[in-house]
């Protein structure tokens, strides 16, 4: 395999484009079009699926991924070796909008600051696409929501699931159809809720939607519905329904690591996973449970 046309490759994914793909790689985005081309023909599929400017990965280009990002660690390796000369470890973090970001993010900045040969790559998404990427090989650590034991992880802590509106809205009964504050469609929450309330012979609707805590947390206590999120989530202007509906299924937070991750990155799992042990055992008084692999 070329891998300078892996790289072409790898670049495009991480960009989200050609053009911005040309601008990692210092090259035109006509070169990188051409390479993708070269490297579709090689390959005998198409990798890219292209709609406008957008450009989407084929089901052929995920299975690679994982192979190109794995070569191109291994050539980095090899010669990293051989000269003697260590090179910078990229550690790519990925954690959701809606549990201490800001804590993680300090923590993350405090990593590299102490590991100058590391440096970070952080992405705060849906857990949904944190999940997809960290399996597509795009990211080394990410910390998820998702079905209490879902497959293998570093640590998983569970999760206690209310349902909160704005405090104003106490003692009013409940709306029908129920109007409901969640995130965007993929969201195990807003799946969660769902479920629970068509169990339950309720009828629903969507209020309001939004990819950021905040802006749940600002509908909520404007008073514009409902929604299922984690306890950490309340603020001083919500409160719990919990009597008014019926129990989520449960789900928990937890701590992913790629198989291929580095030794940094591995270290900076570790910090993540005792970070939040202490946070959700003091901080949202949920038991934890740590289940190391």
């Amino acid at each position: 395999m070329d891998l300078d046309l892996l790289h072409s490759f790898v670049s495009v994914v991480d960009a989200g484009g050609f053009t911005r793909a040309g601008e990692r790689v210092h090259r035109t985005q006509s070169t990188v079009s051409q390479q993708i081309r070269k490297l579709e023909s090689n390959l005998g599929c198409a990798l890219f699926r292209r709609i406008g400017r957008q450009v989407d990965l084929t089901e052929d280009g995920e299975r690679l991924l994982g192979y190109a990002r794995r070569m191109l660690a291994l050539s980095t390796e090899i010669r990293e070796t051989v000269s003697g000369k260590p090179g910078v470890e990229i550690v790519r973090l990925g954690v959701p909008d809606d549990f201490a970001v800001s804590q993680l993010t300090a923590l993350a900045a405090d990593f590299a600051a102490s590991h100058p040969r590391a440096r970070i790559a952080m992405r705060c998404d849906l857990s949904v696409q944190l999940g997809r990427a960290l399996d597509r090989g795009e990211l080394d650590v990410a910390l998820v929501k998702r079905e209490p034991g879902a497959g293998p992880c570093l640590a998983a802590w569970p999760e206690r699931l209310r349902w909160l509106r704005g405090r104003h809205g106490a003692g009013r009964p409940l709306p029908d159809p129920i109007p409901l504050v969640a995130f965007p469609q993929g969201c195990i929450y807003r799946n969660r809720a769902i479920h629970a309330l068509e169990s339950a012979g309720l009828r629903w609707r969507i209020a309001y939607e939004s990819p950021n805590i905040h802006g749940l947390q600002a509908a909520l206590e404007g008073g514009l519905g409902i929604a299922l999120l984690a306890e950490r989530c309340m603020t001083p202007g919500t409160q719990d329904c919990d009597d008014l509906l019926p129990p989520p299924a449960s789900s928990e937070l937890a701590l992913r690591l790629n198989p291929a991750a580095g030794v940094a990155a591995r270290e900076l799992a570790q910090d993540i996973r005792d970070f939040c042990h202490a946070a959700i055992k003091t901080g949202v008084g949920e038991a934890a449970q740590v289940a190391l692999v």
